[in-house]
C-alpha cells in the first residue's frame, strides 16, 4: 500500500534500499539493520559509528530508533568512514534527506587511515554498527626499495594488539573487528555482520579470537539465514561485543554480571521467508532473535549459553551449529506403511505435529480411520489429495479456532485503537508502542494459535508498515495523514514508471469507489479489445512450431498484416485488369473504326479479306474482355470479405482508440475527484476513515499468519498422503498389470 511519509520520505526510503546495490558495494537489508540497532539501542548520548558506512543506512536507521524512543534523532552524535568516493558521496546527501546536518562522514580507508582522531588520538564511541566488505585482502604485499613493506596502516598497534593475518590475504575481517574494538568506549557495544569463516578458520584468526574471547568481549554469535544480503552468497552472521571496563587499576568485563564468561549462540539461519531471488526477515523473526539476545537464554534448538572455558577447550571454534544445532530431524517412513499402506499412529502423535494440530483446533482423526492398533488409514470419502485442503479448511474444530483469534482481534482493536487517533499532536509515540505490543500480545497469545513471536511480529509488522503514518498523525492529526495519502496516490498516479497502481490504494476504494469501478471497468473494456484485436495476430506473433500448431488448430485464422497484403495484391490484380480492358476497348474500338470504313456498299466486296481479318479481331477482343470481367468478378469476390475483416480491425481499433481517450480522460480528472473528496472530508470522518484503513491492513496481517499456519496443516497431511497411501503392493499390482497389458499389444502385432 501507498504509505503517508514526511516529505521525501518516499524518496528515502527507494534511496536507502538501492543506494548501496548503485554504488556497488555489500548492501545490508533494511530488515537486518533494523535488527542490529534493536540488539545494542543506541540512545541520543551516546556516539555511534560505521567504519563502513556505505550510504548511510546503518547510521540512519540508528537515528530513527532514537525517534521512536522519543527523542530529536536528527540530533544524535553520527560518525562514519567510507573508502569508496562515490557511495561517500552518496552518504552524505543521504542523511541531508533524512534531515541529518550534523553526521561527521569522512572519505578515507578505515583500515589503512581511519580519520576520526582528536588530540592525536583515536576517537571512542559508544555504539558501532557495521557491515564491512566481506574478505578483502589484509593491506599489500608490495614493498619498497629496501625491501620494507610498504603498508604502514596508522595507528596499527593500537588498533591490532591482537594480531594480524598475513599481508595481502583475503581475510581482513577481523582486523575491521579489531580496529572497532579498538575505537570502543568503556561499556560500549558492536553489532557487526562478519562472514561464518571467521568463526572457525584456524591461524592468526585463531589467535585473534582466542583474545577477544579471553578479554570477555565476545557477548553474542548470531547465525543468520542464508541469502539475506545483496551482492554476496557467502552465509553471514553477527557479532555482539562489548567493551571492557576500568576498575581501578583493571580491565575487567563489561558484560552484565550473568553474562560474564560466557557467550550466546542463536542459529537463526531457518528464521526467513523465501522469496523470488532473495530471502527475507520477517518481524517475527527479528522478534524472536531480539527478545532470545535480550533474555540471554537458552531454547533448545534455537540458542545456547557456552562459557569461555569451552570455548578455550574447543579451541576457540565459534561455529554456531556446534552449539547450536538446529537440523531438523530426518522425515520418518514407516517400511510397514510404505508396504502395505496405513499412516502410522505415532507419527500423528509427534509432538510437534500434535502443538501444530492443538493450535489450530483441529483433531487429526476427523481425517482417519483406525486401521488396527498402529496405524490409520485416510477415510474412504477421500479419494484424492486433492480433497484433503478444503476439507482441512472446513473442519468445524479449525474454523472454531480461527474465529477465536478473529474475534479476540477485533476486541481488541474496538479496545485500543481510539489510542491510535488520540496521537494526534503528542510528541512521542513510544506509549503507544509499548502498549500496543503489551495489550495485543496479552489478547491473542491466550488463544492459542500463533505463538508469542507470531503474535508480536503481527504488531511489529504493522508497526514497521504505518510508523509514518503514525508521525504524521502526530504532526498534522487525522486529515492530515488522508491528506499525505491523497498526496503520494497523486505522485504515483504521475510517475509512468511505477508498477504500483493508485487506483488500489484503500484510500481511493472507500472515497471514491464509484469512480474506481467506472476506471476499472473501461481497463476491462480495453483489455477485451485488445484481445480480440490480438487474437488473429498470434500466428505472426509467435512463429515457428507454434504458428504450425495455430494454423492446424484453425485454417481460417489469419492476421490483419496478411490481410491487408492480401488486399494489396488482389487492388493490384485489379489494377492491371482495368489496365488490360482499357488497352483492349482502345483496340477494339480503333478495328471498329478501321471496319466502318472498309464495310461500304462499294467497297464491301474489295475490302472482304480486310474486313473479315478486323471482324475475327473485334470478336477475339470481346471474347477477351469477357474473360477479363469474369477474372475481376471472382477477385472482387475475394476482396470483399478481405474488406470486411479488415472494417472489423478498423472498427476494433476504433472502439479501442475511443476507450483509451475515455480512459485518459478519466484518470486526467482523477486528481481533482480525490481531491474534492479529501478537502470536503470532515475531521471525525477522517480519524474513523483512517481507523478502517489501519484495521483492514493489520487484519490482512493477521490472516496471513492464520493461513501459512493452516498451510503448515495441509502440508503434512498432504505429505501422508503422498508417503503411504500408494503402497509398494499397489505399485507392484500396476506394474504387473502394465506388463500384461504390453504383452497383449506385442502379441496382437505379432512381435511375440
Amino acid at each position: 500500500m501507498l504509505r503517508s511519509q514526511f516529505p521525501l520520505e518516499t524518496a528515502q526510503s527507494h534511496f536507502a534500499d538501492s543506494a548501496g546495490k548503485k554504488g556497488g558495494e555489500f548492501y545490508t537489508p533494511r530488515t537486518v539493520v533494523s535488527m542490529m540497532v534493536r540488539l545494542i539501542k543506541p540512545e541520543l548520548h551516546h556516539h555511534i559509528y560505521d567504519p563502513c558506512c556505505g550510504s548511510g543506512g546503518m547510521l540512519i536507521a540508528a537515528k530513527e530508533y532514537i525517534d521512536e524512543q522519543g527523542q530529536e534523532g536528527r540530533k544524535a552524535n553520527l560518525y562514519g568512514q567510507e573508502a569508496n568516493g562515490t557511495v561517500w558521496s552518496i552518504a552524505k546527501m543521504n542523511m541531508l534527506l533524512h534531515g541529518i546536518s550534523t553526521a561527521d562522514l569522512h572519505n578515507e580507508d578505515t583500515l589503512a587511515k581511519p580519520q576520526h582522531v582528536k588530540g592525536g588520538e583515536l576517537r571512542r564511541f559508544d555504539r558501532i554498527l557495521t557491515n564491512p566488505p566481506f574478505s578483502i585482502p589484509w593491506g599489500t604485499t608490495d614493498k619498497d626499495q629496501s625491501g620494507q613493506s610498504t603498508w604502514a596502516p596508522e595507528f596499527r598497534s593500537e588498533r591490532f594488539s591482537y594480531g594480524e593475518v598475513p599481508l595481502g590475504a583475503k581475510k581482513a575481517d577481523l582486523m575491521f573487528l579489531q580496529h572497532m574494538v579498538a575505537v570502543l568506549a568503556d561499556g560500549g557495544q558492536i553489532a557487526t555482520v562478519m562472514p561464518h569463516g571467521v568463526l572457525f578458520r584456524g591461524g592468526e584468526e585463531k589467535t585473534i579470537r582466542a583474545g577477544m574471547i579471553e578479554n570477555d568481549l565476545l557477548e553474542a554469535v548470531i547465525g543468520v539465514a542464508p541469502n539475506l544480503f545483496y551482492g554476496t552468497g557467502i552465509p553471514a552472521c553477527i557479532l555482539v561485543l562489548r567493551q571492557r571496563v576500568q576498575n581501578g587499576a583493571e580491565r575487567v568485563s563489561g558484560k552484565p554480571k550473568d553474562r560474564q564468561g560466557k557467550v550466546l549462540f542463536i542459529n537463526a539461519d531457518r528464521e526467513y521467508f523465501e522469496g523470488r531471488a532473495q530471502n527475507f526477515l520477517m518481524p517475527e523473526h527479528i522478534e524472536k532473535i531480539v527478545t532470545t539476545f535480550e533474555a540471554f537464554k537458552e531454547e533448545a534448538g534455537f540458542s545456547a549459553i557456552v562459557d569461555n572455558a569451552t570455548l578455550k577447550a574447543n579451541g576457540y571454534n565459534l561455529n554456531i551449529r556446534r552449539y547450536a544445532d538446529n537440523a531438523p530431524p530426518p522425515e520418518p517412513h514407516d517400511v510397514r506403511a510404505h508396504l502395505l499402506g496405513g499412516v502410522p499412529k505415532a507419527e500423528v502423535a509427534h509432538p510437534a505435529k500434535k502443538a501444530l494440530f492443538d493450535a489450530h483446533g483441529l483433531n487429526p482423526t476427523d481425517f482417519f480411520v483406525k486401521r488396527d492398533a498402529t496405524y490409520y488409514d485416510f477415510k474412504p470419502t477421500f479419494t484424492a489429495k486433492t480433497e484433503l485442503k478444503p476439507a482441512i479448511e472446513s473442519n468445524a474444530g479449525l474454523q472454531a479456532k480461527e474465529a477465536d483469534i478473529r474475534a479476540a482481534f477485533e476486541a481488541w482493536w474496538a479496545a485500543h485503537s481510539q489510542r491510535i487517533t488520540d496521537l494526534a499532536g503528542a510528541q512521542s509515540f513510544v506509549a503507544l508502542r509499548n502498549e500496543l505490543l503489551a495489550s495485543f500480545s496479552t489478547s491473542l497469545e491466550q488463544i492459542g494459535l500463533l505463538d508469542p513471536f507470531q503474535v508480536r511480529g503481527i504488531v511489529a509488522g504493522f508497526w514497521n508498515q504505518s510508523k509514518y503514518d503514525f508521525l504524521t498523525l502526530m504532526a498534522r492529526g487525522s486529515h492530515g495523514v488522508v491528506d499525505a495519502w491523497r498526496t503520494s496516490i497523486v505522485t504515483a498516479l504521475e510517475d509512468k514508471a511505477k508498477k504500483e497502481s493508485p487506483l488500489e490504494h484503500k484510500l481511493v476504494k472507500f472515497l471514491m469507489s464509484g469512480f474506481v469501478d467506472e476506471i476499472e471497468g473501461l481497463e476491462a473494456k480495453k483489455i477485451e479489445l485488445e484481445a480480440q484485436i490480438k487474437a488473429n495476430d498470434t500466428t505472426a506473433e509467435e512463429g515457428g512450431e507454434d504458428a504450425e500448431a495455430a494454423e492446424a488448430e484453425d485454417d481460417d485464422a489469419v492476421d490483419e498484416a496478411q490481410l491487408k497484403a492480401k488486399k494489396k495484391e488482389l487492388e493490384a490484380k485489379i489494377k492491371e485488369i482495368a489496365r488490360v480492358v482499357k488497352a483492349i476497348e482502345k483496340e477494339k474500338k480503333a478495328n471498329a473504326s478501321a471496319l466502318k470504313k472498309l464495310d461500304k456498299p462499294k467497297t464491301q466486296q474489295a475490302n472482304a479479306t480486310e474486313i473479315a481479318a478486323l471482324q475475327t479481331e473485334i470478336a477475339k477482343q470481346d471474347a477477351d474482355l469477357l474473360v477479363q470481367a469474369q477474372q475481376l468478378q471472382a477477385i472482387e469476390a475475394s476482396l470483399q470479405p478481405i474488406l470486411d475483416q479488415i472494417a472489423v480491425f478498423d472498427e476494433l481499433r476504433n472502439a479501442l482508440k475511443d476507450v483509451k481517450k475515455e480512459l485518459a480522460d478519466r484518470k486526467k480528472v482523477f486528481a481533482d475527484h480525490l481531491n474534492l473528496a479529501v478537502d470536503g472530508l470532515p475531521p471525525k470522518e477522517a480519524a474513523t476513515l483512517l481507523l478502517t484503513i489501519l484495521h483492514d491492513d493489520m487484519k490482512r496481517i493477521v490472516e496471513r499468519y492464520i493461513t501459512n499456519q493452516r498451510q503448515q496443516i495441509v502440508a503434512a497431511f498432504e505429505n501422508w498422503w503422498d508417503k503411504y497411501k500408494v503402497t509398494l503392493t499397489q505399485i507392484e499390482h500396476d506394474r504387473d498389470q502394465a506388463a500384461q497389458q504390453l504383452q497383449a499389444f506385442l502379441k496382437g502385432l505379432k512381435y511375440v
